[in-house]
């Protein structure tokens, strides 16, 4: 089964400074983390709030959703932390 992203929620992990989304692959759920310094290397510029990390998030949220899923069907696993290597 692939990768399903039916909850747009997300949440900032200050501890990790990560963004974190779930995915569904059938009944698992599949947690999903992405470093906010991928995100200010996307943009191209220094953002210093969950507010701001939150909405450039949002804005790209396809985009870590298609990196998810690739990252996903490579190797199935029950927590997926996107490197900047995956994000394109």
């Amino acid at each position: 089964m692939a990768l399903r992203f039916p909850n747009q929620s997300r949440s900032y992990d200050a501890g990790k400074r990560s963004i974190r989304f779930i995915g569904h692959d059938g009944v698992f759920e599949v947690s999903v983390f992405v470093e906010v310094s991928i995100l200010q290397a996307i943009a191209k510029e220094e953002m210093s709030s969950e507010d701001q990390y939150l909405e450039h998030f949002d804005s790209k949220r396809s985009l870590m959703e298609r990196s998810a899923s690739k990252s996903y069907s490579r190797r199935r696993r029950a927590t997926i932390v996107l490197t900047a290597a995956e994000v394109n």
